[in-house]
């Protein structure tokens, strides 16, 4: 892998994948059915791409019953753990209503109210994600709601996997239907027969889940359209190659597109990072997928010093960031964009991904400038509280009423005016 000297500056930008026009219709008409004939056409759809016509689409408590007599009692206990953990970490972000009385009598204040309800896309296909579950779950769970629905493709059997059934219930999912792709993300936006429409809709998915996101988004909210995965590590002579290199596959395995980066100020690191990631390509079950990753979109940087390369970081604003240097503590102050930080030679970034407690669903393609991670006031809306007293009314009318004429808005004026009067 080339070794780059930073004289320039670094972006974890990829074009963001819009889809063709092609498979924006299809999900367009896929939307359009759904909306109109509900079950039947998510029946249909569920036939057309997951190979299997299923007329019950709602998991049974037996299934999950199932589902929880088979699994492994040390896996479950795994589970639980990380779930507490998540549910810990984010009770700790709860906000709490307020009112602050002026002296005046005027009482202004916000009030925060949980969503009424909540859809939460898993993916399937080949591969299951309890971490995705626990991660758009529980941060709902912890703000309040208290419908949650998730959805998640079929297997060819008619099944979902167990691992994401028992997280399901862990969590305090309310429903679950087997049920993927554009089809799902429709039902839960317009709602059918059998899945009730939501309020938002969290969760990855593929460009087709991603194009219906963006075609229901108004009608209902959504989290964000998340990007290829990305990890950025900041790294000096302390740190050590063969878990630098491990780390930058962590996120290389998750998709051809995906973004690891090296900046350091170490040449020595930087070479034997590159030798290190051949020889674990060669070892590695998704050898293909992280291959194309890193030759694609991989980066080793060396940088002239630590702040050059904490400037680049900030400029890349990565959804991942890793510090390994010789002091870390003392570089956070200066990390102004990153999704998460991690801390030290033992926060390697999987430790956050499943078990820590702070959400990975993170915002990507250098989204971090500006978003955060999910949280549990994604799960909340305010409401702000006036009760002006009529002190402060009578003191302030005029200005009031000036202010809405001079935006030409006569009617704001009088509606302010008409309170003046003796009555």
């Amino acid at each position: 892998m080339e070794i780059m000297t930073l004289n320039s500056s670094l972006s974890l930008k990829r074009s963001v994948d819009a889809g063709t026009a092609e498979q924006r219709k299809v999900v367009q008409d896929i939307i359009a059915d759904i909306s109109e004939n509900g079950d039947e056409a998510v029946r249909k759809y569920t036939e057309k791409f997951d190979g299997i016509r299923l007329e019950n689409i709602a998991v049974s408590q037996e299934e999950l019953d199932e589902a929880f007599a088979a699994m492994d009692e040390d896996m479950l206990e795994i589970l639980k753990e990380a779930a507490d953990n998540i549910s810990n970490f984010h009770e700790k972000q709860k906000r709490n209503s307020w009112m602050h009385a002026e002296e005046s009598g005027t009482i202004l204040g916000q009030k925060l109210t949980p969503l009424d309800s909540v859809g939460v896309y898993v993916p399937g296909g080949k591969a299951a994600y309890p971490s995705s579950v626990f991660m758009n779950v529980l941060p709902a769970k912890v703000a309040g709601v208290k419908r949650i629905v998730m959805v998640c493709p079929p297997n060819v059997d008619g099944t979902l996997p167990q691992s994401v059934l028992v997280a399901a219930s862990i969590a305090g999912v309310t429903e679950i239907y087997k049920v993927g792709g554009a089809q799902a993300i429709a039902a839960l936006a317009y709602g059918t027969e059998t899945i009730a429409k939501v309020d938002k809709i969290t969760g990855p998915g593929n460009i087709y889940v991603a194009l219906a996101k963006r075609e229901v988004y108004g009608d209902v909210d959504i989290d964000m359209i998340a990007g290829p995965s990305e990890i950025a590590i900041l790294a000096d002579d302390t740190a050590f190659a063969d878990e630098v290199a491990a780390d930058m596959l962590s996120q290389a395995e998750h998709d051809e597109r995906a973004c690891s980066v090296l900046v350091t100020t170490s040449r020595k690191l930087a070479e034997e990072t590159a030798q290190e990631l051949e020889t674990q390509l060669q070892k590695l079950p998704r050898q293909d997928i992280a291959r194309r990753s890193i030759e694609d979109f991989g980066k080793i940087v060396v940088a002239s010093n630590l702040e050059e390369a904490i400037t680049a970081i900030n400029e890349m604003a990565p959804e991942h960031l890793e510090l390994l240097i010789d002091e870390p503590m003392s570089a956070v102050g200066k990390i102004r964009h990153a999704g998460a930080i991690f801390i030290g030679r033992y926060s390697s970034e999987p430790v956050g991904d499943y078990f820590a407690g702070p959400n990975h669903v993170l915002p990507t393609n250098g989204t971090a400038r500006f978003s955060s991670p999910l949280n549990v006031d994604d799960f909340q809306k305010k409401s702000s509280i006036i009760m002006y007293s009529k002190d402060d009314f009578e003191r302030n009318a005029h200005k009031i009423a000036a202010f809405a004429r001079m935006e030409g808005l006569e009617a704001h004026a009088r509606a302010i005016e008409a309170r003046n009067k003796d009555k």
